[in-house]
């Protein structure tokens, strides 16, 4: 890989120097740059218009309900225009109409389509498979280009978090709602390399992150379905580790574990906050997953002694009985509560890990049992009557012990996907304005 400039003196994508906001004349460019509309991009690039490059610009219309059918062609809608690719995991069929409005909106092999309302306005999609039929909805807008090879180049362009990208923020910006039309379609301006071999080497290199982002997708998935699995059969007894026999006895969680709830100090008092004592929200909670380590707040002394709230040791499961019902973690550390989270400290003869992992395969089931108010709800006497089965307490640790290992193994995945999205996200930035030349 060869770059044309220093990578020290490239300037960020459209950035300006300190003399050009003062006015004191045009930022410095590294030397074989220029400025463009769209930024700083090496001198041999043009700048076109998407409408320049097109042969034509078109949406579907509406109406298209009444063509409904189990069968027939593919029907396109926004949300089967996801990151470069089609999705089909939410399908729909039509049996469209005939005449000239069909033959405007079927879609065609190497065909660019691009989200225009809705709530993901500007997802883009290339059309890579040959389709007996399939036409797209009034939510959608198709591109059709003269030189299809460059397809797979301006996707990558426009596509989220890319630079290209801004320009469809930038043509909602001040709209009560968000959308496009076509005439913002044509008038998007894509900075082209000279050749179509660099073209092709930049979204092919793109491509080839989007496989590895999918493949490790695919995998995460799979690795939480054998997890589920995994739960169903060691926390019910239906499946018995190696070296362990002997009944199970059925409790209720009252019975092997005290619990209480926490307590939230008025915050129009900023002398009960930002003290030293952590304070548990469940917000804190879906963010810190198993173990809470921190907390966005902390009270005081003199808040904690001014609520309902509780100390609850190392090791007490904390066990969200509003909002997001059923979410539980492990605390970390000493800590208290609001009211909505409820510190369960489980008695010698059961294992907090345990307890965490049963507790989190009721989750659907515990959506369903939350009290009808303003918002489904759990109380403290709810959850002492939950019922579980207990192997020995040995038995509960090596159970607890496979699931662990098994989180362990996702967090890890999830980890790589998290810097796999990162390294795109640099990529993007260097080759998608010149910064770095494949070619």
């Amino acid at each position: 890989m060869s770059t044309t400039a220093p990578r020290n003196a490239e300037p960020q994508l459209g950035a300006k120097t300190p003399h050009a906001k003062l006015g004191l004349g045009v930022p410095s460019l590294p030397p074989g740059y220029k400025q463009t509309e769209v930024g700083v991009i090496p001198e041999d690039w043009e700048v076109e218009s998407l409408g320049g490059l097109s042969a034509f610009v078109t949406s579907g219309s509406r109406g298209w309900a009444q063509f409904y059918s189990d069968s027939g062609a593919l029907f396109i809608r926004s949300q089967n225009v996801r990151d470069g690719r089609l999705s089909f995991e939410d399908v729909q069929y039509v049996s469209p109409p005939t005449g000239a409005e069909g033959d405007r909106t079927k879609v065609k092999k190497d065909d660019l389509l691009i989200t225009i309302t809705g709530n993901s306005v500007g997802n883009v999609a290339l059309v890579e498979q040959t389709f007996d039929e399939a036409y797209i909805s009034q939510h959608v807008g198709m591109v059709r280009l003269k030189e299809t090879t460059s397809g797979a180049y301006i996707c990558r362009y426009l596509s989220p978090n890319s630079p290209g990208n801004l320009q469809i923020a930038g043509s909602q910006s001040g709209q009560s709602k968000p959308g496009l039309n076509l005439q913002n379609l044509k008038d998007f301006s894509i900075a082209l390399p000279p050749t179509m071999k660099e073209q092709r080497a930049i979204a092919t290199a793109l491509s080839d992150v989007d496989a590895l982002l999918a493949a490790l997708d695919r995998l995460i998935a799979k690795k939480r379905d054998l997890k589920q699995a995994a739960m169903q059969q060691l926390l019910t007894g239906q499946t018995r580790l190696p070296g362990f026999k002997g009944e199970w006895v059925v409790k209720t969680l009252g019975d092997v574990a005290e619990m209480g709830s926490g307590g939230t100090p008025p915050s129009s008092v900023s002398a009960y906050y930002d003290g030293d004592i952590p304070w548990v929200s469940i917000s804190d909670m879906t963010k810190g997953g198993k173990v809470i380590l921190s907390t966005d707040r902390n009270l005081t002394s003199h808040g904690f002694a001014n609520s309902a709230a509780q100390m609850f040791p190392i090791g007490t499961v904390l066990y969200a009985m509003y909002a997001s019902l059923g979410e539980c973690s492990i605390a970390g550390m000493s800590l208290c509560s609001s009211q909505a989270i409820l510190g369960i400290r489980p008695r010698d003869n059961l294992s907090g890990e345990f307890l965490y992992y049963f507790l989190n395969s009721r989750k659907a089931t515990v959506k369903t049992l939350g009290q009808q108010g303003t918002q489904a709800n759990l109380n403290k006497g709810m959850v002492q009557d939950f019922q579980l089965s207990l192997p020995p307490l040995p038995e509960q640790t090596a159970i607890a012990s496979i699931l662990s290992e098994m989180d362990a193994e996702l967090a890890g995945l999830e980890q790589r996907r998290e810097k796999t999205r990162a390294l795109k996200q640099g990529m993007m930035q260097e080759l998608l304005t010149g910064r770095t030349r494949l070619i």
